[in-house]
């Protein structure tokens, strides 16, 4: 079953300390800006019940060492519905994050916008939207994480505007609430384990673990390396003699893949999961990762399949995070390509590709690359730094793979050898070429 904390008990579950904060008062009508009638008394009964004022909760706090800025929804107050009033709790702690150079941390649990406040409610989402602009734009990290239930407008804008998004187990997720969905509509959709399956979630969280998962993300998201060193090899694979004998290293099973050069570069990794357009791709690693001396470093790596529109798409979003706050990036190019089936195009590989590129060619903060396998062209060049990018002995990069190539030229296949030496694709080519800096 979900869990359904109060707003005290899950700010006591995270915080290791919590100072409570008021924004300026309000004056207000009654029964509110509709005159609804009875609204007023719907609020009296509610602060009696859960013994706030409001829906919403927030304060400085400290999480691990870390100092915050923690909001959290009461769902017990109206449904954790967001008024007018709650607005300018969430506005004040957007406000406190943005000018003290802090993270926020929001504590979700919504039913939506207060109908009993009609479109007045509703604005309340503009006035997230535009302290979420200005957050991102002060360089501060938000953290949101998602309790039961996590709907409406409070989902889509906190909740869905934050950085990293966490959630509890079971936790219902979504846009539409449980009264309001269609009826036939598949109902794992709108849960936690279901939103992480979509890539909108990056992880789901026990509650007995979320402290820990809380203080490593504000570890990761505050403490920046000042660069990202190319990792050291994993094999000792010698250098290629042949432009085809460069092919069969880098394709061979045996060779160390991501997984291996992360595990050796990062003491803890911490996932980003998906492209936040309802796609995810299981031959992509993103997120954030801490090294021995405890400093971050950003991570996209290419698992050696055909990388997926959904791949570059979170690629992207990786980067763009990691360049706003500072974050050195690492990426590790295995791909014999971007993935081109009807399904690929579909869903935009073209687009997707150069959101990667430019995602790349934008970033402001020390960008490294190590090319570790297969380098199949465009769909590996996407994530490779330029002037910055490194390769393993038992790599290979190529404009295209040297069959595809025999092909294009009306070769017979016999002839892809051949035509692999003449692409000068082996790592002590593309020194030579200029194409990487240096072979680790």
């Amino acid at each position: 079953m979900a869990d359904r904390s109060s707003a005290r008990e899950v700010i006591a579950l995270v915080t290791d300390s919590f100072t409570e904060h008021t924004p300026p008062p309000r004056s207000c009508a009654p029964d509110g800006p509709l005159s609804w009638e009875g609204y007023g008394a719907s609020r009296a009964r509610a602060a009696d019940r859960t013994g706030e004022a409001e829906s919403v909760v927030y304060g400085t706090a400290s999480i691990g060492g870390h100092p915050c800025v923690t909001l959290a929804f009461e769902f017990g107050f109206l449904g954790g519905s967001l008024g007018e009033r709650a607005g300018d709790r969430l506005e004040d702690a957007y406000r406190r994050a943005r000018e003290e150079g802090i993270p926020l941390l929001s504590l979700v649990a919504t039913g939506g916008s207060r109908m009993q406040e009609g479109m007045v409610a509703l604005t309340q989402l503009q006035r997230v939207a535009r302290a979420t602009v200005r957050l991102r734009e002060a360089g501060v990290p938000h953290i949101a994480v998602l309790r039961d239930p996590a709907t409406g407008g409070g989902w889509a804008t906190v909740g869905a505007g934050a950085d990293v998004i966490l959630a509890l187990p079971e936790a219902q997720i979504g846009f539409a609430g449980s009264r309001v969905r269609p009826p036939d509509a598949d109902p794992a959709a709108y849960t936690a384990e279901g939103q992480l399956a979509a890539g909108h979630v990056d992880a789901v969280v026990r509650p007995e673990e979320l402290r820990g998962t809380v203080t490593r993300w504000l570890t990761a998201l505050t403490s920046p390396a000042a660069q990202a060193p190319p990792p050291s090899a994993v094999s000792d694979t010698p250098l290629p003699a042949s432009g085809w004998e460069a092919v069969r290293h880098a394709r061979d099973p045996a060779r160390p893949r991501a997984e291996a050069y992360l595990d050796a570069y990062f003491t803890t990794r911490l996932p980003l999961v998906g492209d936040r357009c309802g796609g995810t791709d299981p031959g992509l690693r993103g997120g954030i990762g801490l090294r021995a001396d405890g400093r971050s470093v950003a991570y996209v790596a290419q698992c050696g399949t055909a990388t997926r529109p959904a791949g570059y798409r979170t690629a992207a979003r990786v980067i763009r995070l990691a360049d706003r706050l500072g974050i050195p990036v690492l990426t590790l190019v295995d791909t014999p390509g971007a993935a081109n089936d009807a399904e690929a195009e579909r869903a935009g590989a073209g687009a997707a590709i150069a959101e990667a590129f430019t995602a790349v060619a934008g970033a402001r903060v020390p960008l490294t690359t190590l090319l570790i396998g297969e380098g199949g062209s465009g769909g590996a060049l996407a994530l490779a730094a330029p002037g910055n990018t490194w390769a393993t002995p038992d790599s290979y990069f190529s404009v295209i793979a040297p069959e595809l190539a025999a092909a294009i030229l009306k070769r017979p296949p016999d002839q892809a050898p051949h035509t692999a030496e003449q692409l000068r694709l082996r790592p002590q080519d593309l020194l030579e070429l200029g194409v990487i800096r240096g072979i680790v």
